[in-house]
């Protein structure tokens, strides 16, 4: 996969692109990196980017020119035809699902805003998907790219060691991923549930549905509205409520 962000503070990113998985992805090439300063792409003596909106109001908004000029030139040379993605307070909520769909992807532009907002025309005639990741205002679009960008990165082939891993997840399965518990088996007198020592896998997988069916409904019981459930799980639930 390549990964091309548009962004007024490139430097924001050497931090995230240089540690952790998503220097691993790097280094087994399952990604490229690429941060643009659109900037760079200004028509005018000065490098503006924003300007007074049309109308009247509070704030500057970024103009169409250096965005288009900069996301045609990243087509241009990659030869490809990107999802091109604006972060925005408006966009789609970001999920583990969309994450999964922009993983199956070959080329993805993310473009980082900051001032008022953007040049409607970007939205119409540039971006093929509009995402935030929450309820929420941020300065700009760098941070929740660089959510972006890492849950998708984690899901691509080869890049986690242990291929279960985002299979097991949390949401990557519709509930919340199950309690882990590692050496001693007992600390301090608080000690690891008997299943997950028993050495019985059957065993072991039950318990494990069961506590992340059960954190799930204790936690985000709305994961469980239109979901589809065993008898065995919806046996579960019941009682649970029982017991509350």
């Amino acid at each position: 996969m390549r990964i091309d962000v548009l962004s007024l503070f490139p430097a924001m990113f050497e931090g995230v692109f240089g540690e952790s998985i998503m220097k691993k992805a790097k280094e087994k090439e399952a990604v490229t990196f690429n941060v643009i300063n659109f900037r760079d792409y200004a028509d005018n003596k000065h490098n503006k980017v924003d300007d007074y909106p049309y109308g009247g109001g509070a704030g500057m908004v970024l103009k169409p020119q250096p965005i288009f000029d900069a996301v045609d030139a990243v087509k241009k040379e990659q030869q490809s035809k990107p999802r091109v993605i604006l972060m925005c307070p408006q966009g789609e909520r970001f999920t583990q699902k969309k994450a999964e769909e922009l993983a199956e992807e070959d080329h993805l532009v993310f473009i980082c805003g900051h001032y008022e907002g953007y040049d409607e025309r970007i939205r119409e005639h540039v971006v093929t998907d509009e995402i935030s990741i929450g309820d929420y205002v941020l300065t700009g679009g760098e941070l929740g790219s660089m959510v972006v960008i890492d849950s998708v990165v984690r899901l691509l082939p080869g890049v986690l060691g242990n291929e279960d891993s985002p299979v097991l997840d949390s949401f990557s399965s519709g509930l919340l991923e199950h309690p882990h518990y590692t050496r001693p088996a007992d600390f301090r007198g608080m000690k690891v549930p008997d299943e997950l020592i028993s050495g019985n896998h059957r065993v072991i997988d039950e318990w494990r549905e069961k506590e992340s069916l059960r954190r799930t409904f204790e936690r985000r019981p709305d994961l469980l509205e239109s979901r589809e459930l065993s008898d065995k799980q919806k046996q579960w639930i019941e009682e649970w409520r029982k017991s509350e």
